[in-house]
């Protein structure tokens, strides 16, 4: 097979996507490039020094290896190439990050010819992917004696890697791109629908604005007309990169509006700029900073104030905005670096300080986050083998210390975990703190953008400070179609070699597991001062503090079993009054985010900040359904506060899931399933002989709000309604349009119903059987007037409801029931009036694969209700996506109209929806 020629037809077939030649991993491929440009006669040599100077990927794929291995033969003299010089050679090792250029530079530099030692050790100096094994050989020749190993080391523990980079611009002009009105998804920047071409990012930059044409030639038009300037992309009105981190959101925005990040790598651009009138979404923020780009709070909209200094409100009771200076497409501004501020011309327009601080700068000048954490890194290691102090060449960790002040749960759990702070002094909300990381998790459709950037940071096996790391296959679950098949089984081998416990065996030894990522990294979560860090926004445990990271994020934490980040400030979320026996706990959440809004006068208090809720009786199972719906109300994280009866309970669920996966085979070589069932057991101990209670924050702790939540005025169901007919743009979409059942009069027809994604979770499924039984018992049979669709999250569930007696129930009622042993291999386009039990997994909810008709009006339990991600928009009708309890949908989908509360209250007779009652006990110390 001649594999060059492969990727000639491969070429052939991207150019009439518009694409160019696909950047090179495989060995195979680079090696008969290799050979035909050693080939001076042969017909295709010129392409073949094309695509290997400029086409193959860096780090630890198969094709850097051998790229690095004949760069070493040109340097060495064995091989001779006239358009690659040995100093040109060395230059394409500068720009292969680490791995195997990593270990050709080191044998140069420690090599025994002094001319190519002193070059290559130049370039070692400006490296910062280095790992145990490179360090080793260093610390090795550093004993023996070695000059040139003492003069890297040197240049390591000044940080000169770092150091001698240019310094920022001062100004940086940028010209304004409106990208929406009101908050702003990352679907519009990296739609769910294309989650598959993610790591072709050339490929997948065609769906920047869900793949809108007109819009992509405005924005090419306007950098056209502005070529000395920077593109700032904004939320009008809104919030930028709600719902995600997105990697591959920053990626498609850098690579349309970006710098390249280096001449010999294709389409991996840095530095965007973005920008929203309500700032960017923690989580994405964070993604930003991977690639050393600009995120900046506008404010250019704020709620206009009467002659007392009261907010206005319209006769809707929302507050009136003004605007205090216009940011519409093609307007010029200026970031000052220095000043910190924003221009228009000579006129200031605002402090855009918290989007260059000392280290956002640092990440600006290195070209991104990771360059800087393990510059850091590195630069500790030489320092120590040199036997000297760190000199001081970052910028200080920042830290806040307030004597006298207790602290919140998570200026604990930081505390606790915090590595290089100042010894014995203690944290509060605002410090900048490296922590150690307990789980981290990956999901299959960012999880190839996470190897790619393993493989670019040249790491190839997990820190062993990390207790567990997990590989989902739950976003792809539903439809196993080619291009899962394509990409699924290479990532589970990628993700296994690695270390993680994977969904997919790559041997094919256990049964493929699809459960959703979040309800097993809150299964895998055995203890409640753990960090967690996940390939998602919903990264949102019940126990420890966990947060949704891009898959860069991701990535390092695996590599390091660090993430940096600043200590939230915290909003204490309580609960006073009873439960009415007729209401679900998912009404409690949305409640809680409807009276926070009352209480703020529309502010949203819990917007970047940690939700700690104090939930106490409610297990970790069900609590969940709180956590998790923290992303909608845009809090960067949550904890969950429990008596300790209650977190003994959730740690035996999680420690028996576990075991559950254990038997079936899931653990690994180094065990690592049964050093969380360990963990787990001793967590328990602990708290069963009182050695350790469960986190509490102290009552003297400083929160930013506190709000306490009435049970007593949860009368009804509460719906949150994407309101989109709303004639305020800005207003359509969001999740803080919670509305009462009675809103809708009973006669709002339904399309679709959907329980499912990780919102729900046993307790939901058990609901959904009794309302059935119900329905029978009542009516005499149980008839469908629009299709409900049912994805249990894991598999652990649907073995629990058979030995119960419920998974029976389902499917007397179901018209379709998933087939591991036939997966469907086409997303389904039509519905029938009936009950589709579907594979465990994330189904309608991620987009990506199942969607409603177009036009449809779906009730569902999930999470999203963005525009076209869980139903598009037909020609006739908008799509929308209302958001409610299990109840609600299964009886909207039965009647195919929203219910009366007299026909809930009947439908949910007898069932208990939730235990949840406020805890009696002092929940601080």
């Amino acid at each position: 097979m001649n594999t060059y020629k492969d990727y000639i037809k491969e070429i052939e077939e991207r150019k009439g996507q518009g694409l160019n030649p696909k950047p090179i991993d495989g060995a195979d491929l680079l090696s008969e490039i290799i050979a035909q440009i050693k080939d001076s006669t042969n017909p295709y040599r010129e392409d073949s020094l094309n695509f290997f100077i400029y086409n193959t990927l860096p780090g630890t794929t198969s094709a850097a290896s051998v790229k690095a291995k004949f760069l070493k033969e040109i340097i060495l003299g064995e091989s001779v190439v006239e358009e690659i010089t040995p100093a040109f050679a060395l230059e394409q090792l500068a720009h292969m990050k680490g791995g195997p250029s990593i270990e050709v530079l080191l044998d140069l530099a420690l090599g025994d010819d002094v001319s190519i030692a002193n070059e290559a050790a130049k370039v070692l100096k400006t490296q910062v992917f280095l790992y145990e094994a490179d360090t080793e050989r260093l610390i090795e020749a550093f004993k023996n004696g070695s000059e040139i190993a003492k003069d890297i080391l040197e240049s390591y523990a000044k940080a000169e890697f770092f150091t001698k980079l240019p310094e920022i611009d001062e100004e940086i002009e940028v010209v304004t791109f409106i990208a929406g009105v009101g908050d702003i998804s990352t679907d519009l920047l990296s739609p769910g629908s294309d989650a598959h071409s993610r790591s072709d990012r050339e490929l997948h930059g065609q769906c920047l604005f869900e793949h809108n044409k007109d819009m992509q030639k405005e924005l090419l038009a306007l950098k056209e007309k502005h070529p000395d300037k920077r593109v700032m992309l904004i939320a009008e009105k809104g919030t930028m990169g709600v719902g995600s981190s997105r990697m591959s959101g920053v990626n498609n925005v850098a690579l349309w509006t970006g710098i390249p990040g280096s001449p010999y790598v294709p389409f991996i651009n840095i530095a965007p700029v973005i920008a929203g009138t309500n700032g960017i979404s923690p989580i994405f923020l964070t993604t930003v900073g991977v690639t050393g780009g600009i995120g900046i709070d506008l404010q250019n909209w704020v709620k206009q104030k009467d002659a007392d200094g009261n907010t206005v409100f319209d006769a809707d009771g929302e507050p009136v905005l003004e605007q205090t200076y216009s940011v519409e497409t093609g307007t010029v501004l200026t970031i000052n670096t220095k000043t910190k501020k924003l221009y228009s011309g000579d006129k200031e327009l605002k402090d855009i300080s918290t989007a260059l601080t000392p280290q956002k700068m640092e990440f600006i000048k290195a070209g991104g986050s990771y360059a800087v954490v393990f510059g850091k890194k590195l630069q500790t290691i030489a320092a120590k083998i040199l036997g000297i102090d760190v000199p001081q060449v970052y910028a200080n960790s920042k830290e806040i210390s307030i004597e006298g002040q207790g602290l919140t749960a998570v200026e604990k759990i930081f505390n606790k975990n915090a590595v290089g702070t100042t010894p014995g002094k203690t944290l509060h909300a605002g410090s900048d703190v490296r922590v150690e990381v307990n789980i981290v998790g990956s999901q299959d459709t960012t999880g190839l953008m996470t190897s790619q950037e393993l493989e670019m940071m040249a790491a190839t096996v997990i820190s062993p400070i990390v207790d567990g790391a997990y590989q989902s296959g739950c976003h792809t679950a539903s439809v196993w179609d080619n291009k899962s098949k394509a990409n699924i089984p290479r990532l589970m081998k990628f993700m296994n070699d690695f270390g993680l416990i994977t969904a997919r065996d790559p041997k094919g030894e256990y049964h493929a597991m699809t459960d959703v990522i979040h309800k097993v990294l809150n299964d895998i979560t055995v203890g409640d001062w753990d960090i967690i860090i996940g390939g998602d926004s919903h990264t949102r445990m019940s126990k420890g503090v966990a947060f949704g990271a891009d898959s860069g994020t991701v990535a390092l934490a695996l590599a390091t079993g660090e993430a940096t980040m600043p200590i939230p400030e915290s909003v204490k979320v309580t609960f006073k009054g009873d439960m009415k026996s007729y209401m679900d706990f998912r009404d409690v959440v949305h409640a809680t985010q409807q009276q926070m809004l009352k209480q703020f006068g529309g502010e949203n208090v819990f917007q970047g900040r940690i939700i700690e809720v104090h939930i106490g009786t409610l297990t970790a199972d069900q609590a969940f359904t709180f956590t998790d719906w923290t992303a909608e109300m845009k809090a960067k994280a949550s904890i969950c506060i429990s008596e300790d009866e209650t977190l003994i309970e959730s740690l035996e669920i999680s420690r028996d899931r576990i075991q559950i996966m254990i038997d079936k085979g899931m653990d690994n070589a180094t065990q690592v399933l049964k050093g969380l069932v360990d963990k787990a057991n001793t967590r328990i101990q602990e708290l069963k002989s009182g050695e350790k209670a469960a986190l509490r924050p102290d009552a003297t702790a400083n929160y930013h709000a506190e709000v306490i939540i009435d049970l007593d005025e949860i009368a009804e169901p509460m719906i949150a309604d994407p309101d989109v007919n709303n004639e305020d743009v800005s207003k359509r979409y969001t999740h803080d349009t919670i509305r009462p059942l009675s809103y809708y009069g009973g006669v709002k027809k339904v399309d679709l119903g959907f329980v499912g994604s990780c919102m729900v979770h046993k307790g939901d499924m058990k609901i959904l059987a009794q309302i059935l039984k119900n329905v029978e018992e009542q009516q005499g049979k149980v008839e469908f007037n629009a299709p409900l669709v049912v994805a249990p999250p894991t598999y652990n569930i649907v073995d629990e409801l058979k030995a119960e007696g419920d998974w029976e129930v389902l499917q007397k009622y179901s018209g379709f029931e998933f087939d591991d042993s036939a997966p469907k291999g086409l997303a389904r386009t039509k519905y029938e009036n009936m009950l589709y039990l579907e594979r465990p997994g994330c189904n309608l909810c991620m987009g990506n694969q199942e969607k409603a008709e177009p036009g449809d009006t779906v009730m569902a339990t999930s999470t999203r209700l963005f525009q076209g991600r869980v139903v598009k928009d037909s020609g006739e009708k908008k799509g929308e996506s209302l958001l409610s309890s299990t109840p609600v949908v299964v009886l909207s989908t039965i009647l195919g109209r929203t219910p009366t509360m007299e026909e809930y209250e009947t439908a949910v007779d007898g069932i208990v929806l939730t235990k949840f009652k406020p805890s009696q006990k002092e929940l601080v110390i």
